[in-house]
């Protein structure tokens, strides 16, 4: 299901403390991403994790999967404010297949050092969490798909093989060609760019700043590498069916901190061209 992205003030536990509180923009939902603007060296936190504070009051934070049923969002400085955040509960589709080759499920001893060596650098590539608030500036303007064309699937859906839970889907998976290029949803810089991962194949990670980042999976070529600066429409890759794929498509995954984001609700309506090829 589509949540629109619109400006809101949430409620708090009192007129008085409601009074100082900012609007939020984005959406309070697991998956979300919320964010708004306070007075310049104030304090904010959120379940009393501190949040980052740009220059001109700034603020954000985001919202897994799992994402409890409120947050406290606690503001010290010249305009206090205190409030609990209440976030909606989002159905996820489960789907359960049985029969599988245990083998295609559990990978093989001599993978499990390439998958654990492989996970350690995407979380060195996700924690850079650069400190630019440019970047940041232009991801909260609004995002663009990075491809366009069916989607084959949604944040959240999760798989049971022979009755045991596989991870979440965390990213929205859009169904096209083999070489279909890729381009960047907003700005970033590039803190991995890993031709063939073990499960995501041709990979390139995109920091937004300040812990905001995107991930692209499964593509057959990489047209960046690592610290190159890209802007918003930028050609980083091709399409493919690299690492653990059944299909070309494309995974597009984002993060904030350790917390999973929809890609979906930071975009427009997806708009495809009638003249564009079949998707398989």
């Amino acid at each position: 299901m589509k949540y629109l992205i619109v400006a809101f003030t949430v409620l708090a536990g009192s007129m008085a403390a409601s009074a100082n509180c900012p609007p939020l923009q984005g959406n309070l939902v697991q998956g979300g991403l919320v964010w708004g603007k306070t007075t310049p060296d104030s304090a904010v936190s959120l379940d009393g994790n501190t949040l980052d504070v740009l220059a001109d009051g700034t603020f954000f934070a985001a919202f897994g999967r799992d994402a409890a049923a409120s947050a406290e969002l606690v503001i010290e400085g010249e305009q206090p404010c205190r409030q609990s955040l209440p976030i909606r509960k989002r159905e996820y589709r489960i789907s359960r297949v049985e029969g599988v080759p245990q083998k295609t499920v559990t990978p093989s001893p001599e993978h499990l050092d390439r998958i654990a060596r492989e996970r350690a650098l995407v979380r060195a590539a996700k924690g850079q969490r650069l400190q630019r608030p440019d970047l940041l500036q232009d991801a909260l303007a609004g995002f663009a798909w990075p491809a366009t064309g069916r989607i084959s699937g949604v944040y959240g859906s999760q798989r049971y093989y022979n009755g045991k839970p596989g991870n979440p889907h965390y990213g929205v998976d859009v169904a096209v060609p083999t070489g279909t290029p890729v381009y960047a949803p907003s700005s970033g810089v590039v803190t991995l760019a890993q031709p063939d991962l073990f499960y995501s194949g041709g990979t390139v990670i995109l920091d937004h700043g300040f812990g905001l980042s995107s991930s692209f999976l499964h593509m057959s070529k990489l047209h960046v590498n690592v610290g190159q600066e890209v802007r918003t429409g930028e050609l980083i890759g091709e399409v493919g069916a690299t690492g653990r794929a059944t299909g070309p498509h494309l995974d597009w995954r984002m993060s904030w901190r350790n917390e999973r984001v929809d890609p979906q609700l930071l975009v427009p309506e997806m708009v495809v061209e009638a003249d564009a090829p079949d998707q398989p």
